[in-house]
């Protein structure tokens, strides 16, 4: 099949891209600049330098696709994450750049579009298990993912098919976020975010990647993307400590998160 795919070079599209390509599939990665696009070709797929706010430009791209699939993000920096103003850029790409390809999808006649989301939009459920009928929620810096989930559905909505893939919280190499957690976690510092005993639903990359490949044959809907068993914030702290080898650290912010309100919902 031929695939156009955004975000390429991202966290999860550096994976998605090679898995794609190992599956068969002919690959059409957009990239913003020349050095990316010299990865993207040596990964074996062919670049194309554009913008995702370029509707014109998509609809040409996309032409003879039979897939898209938009990875596209752009999230803030660990130390930025609880600034609203840091979350622009990331709404304007999946609320304006989303809307913008599934607009060329359409006008491409493309026949299939896969939409990344985020499992973390769910509200808070206790103990209980979360499924994909579960409600969401609507704080402010799930603003875009909404929007994507929003376009992903209109383009359903034409008669043809979109799967929306409601990720975990990324780990593996390459997942910024993560990686940066495991390295303050190696001087004895722990990030645990909200009450030890709420749960956290994580994903290994790699698996993400087989997802999205996945997500090309599958029926149109929102797929929860998660490891299959959820774990405690408690229990992804001892699975930290064990991780880099130590008996003690200090563990915060903890429930004092909680004091910045809907800016940290989503941890």
């Amino acid at each position: 099949m031929r695939v156009f795919l955004t975000g390429g070079t991202g966290a999860i599209g550096s994976h998605a891209l090679p898995a794609l390509i190992d599956a068969g599939h002919q690959v059409t990665a957009m990239v913003r600049n020349a050095t990316k696009g010299e990865a993207v070709r040596r990964a074996g797929a062919t670049p194309v330098e554009l913008s995702i706010f370029d509707r014109a430009g998509l609809t040409e791209a996309f032409d003879g696709h039979a897939a898209v699939v938009n990875l596209a993000s752009a999230l803030p920096s660990t130390q930025r994450f609880v600034m609203k103003s840091a979350w622009a850029q990331c709404h304007r790409i999946r609320t304006e750049g989303s809307a913008a390809v599934v607009d060329a999808a359409l006008a491409a006649g493309v026949a299939r579009v896969v939409q990344e989301s985020v499992a973390m939009i769910y509200r808070d459920n206790s103990d209980r298990w979360i499924d994909e009928d579960s409600p969401v929620d609507h704080y402010p810096t799930s603003v875009g993912n909404h929007a994507a989930e929003s376009s992903a559905r209109r383009f359903s909505e034409s008669g043809r098919d979109a799967v929306t893939l409601r990720f975990g919280l990324f780990y593996g190499h390459g997942a910024a976020h993560s990686e940066q957690i495991l390295q303050l976690a190696r001087r004895h510092l722990i990030f645990q975010a909200g009450r030890p005993d709420s749960y956290m639903s994580s994903i290994h990359l790699a698996d993400a990647a087989y997802a999205v490949v996945a997500a090309l044959d599958a029926r149109s809907g929102v797929f929860n993307i998660v490891d299959d068993e959820p774990v405690t914030k408690k229990q992804n702290t001892s699975a930290l400590k064990s991780a880099v080898g130590i008996a003690a650290a200090l563990v915060g912010p903890g429930r004092a998160a909680l004091l910045l309100g809907d800016r940290t919902t989503s941890m």
